[in-house]
């Protein structure tokens, strides 16, 4: 029982000590601080708008210099300044920031088919088989897969409403 107890605990040491070697030796070098916090400003719900198929990579591209800051519609103008502030970079420089989005279902065209319910990465739409669906403004991130899908033309993509994170104060007129 004890030569068991030692042989376990010794093969264990063994291949503790090989794992951690192999750790080393095998090791990824760390991403760039810069990018990580990037992506912790992007919105994070992978909606694809910006034309990368998560915000990860749209990160990366942005530290890069792949594209413009204002690639991201649902992080408007807010994300804008946000990552300008953090890239040193003039936002003035950046260009027009397309307005964020959101769904709007028309009720009194929808059957309830529950294709965008099923489309929406988020879960904004909010409904069942055969009944009304709704859409949970805060959680549309306007990505427009529902919109594609819906077989009655009964969703309609519509400027989000201004909320303190999405207004800005209008620059005065040269008059």
């Amino acid at each position: 029982m004890i030569v068991a107890v030692l042989s376990i605990t010794a093969l264990g040491a063994f291949l503790g000590l090989l794992l951690g070697l192999a750790g080393k030796f095998f090791a990824i070098e760390d991403e760039n601080p810069l990018v990580k916090g990037v992506e912790d400003m992007l919105p994070g719900s992978q909606c694809g708008q910006c034309g990368f198929p998560g915000c990860s990579p749209a990160a990366k591209a942005v530290v890069d210099g792949e594209v413009s800051l204002n690639f991201c519609p649902p992080g408007g103008r807010a994300l804008v300044e946000s990552l300008a502030d953090l890239l040193d970079i003039d936002p003035s420089t950046v260009g027009d920031v397309a307005k964020p989005v959101v769904a709007a279902i028309n009720e009194t065209q929808c059957v309830g088919c529950t294709k965008c319910l099923k489309a929406c990465p988020t879960d904004a739409v909010v409904g069942a088989n055969g009944q009304i669906h709704f859409v949970v403004t805060a959680a549309c991130t306007g990505c427009k897969k529902c919109f594609d899908v819906c077989p009655e033309n009964c969703i309609d993509m519509a400027p989000e409403p201004e909320s303190l994170n999405a207004w800005h104060w209008p620059k005065p007129s040269a008059a």
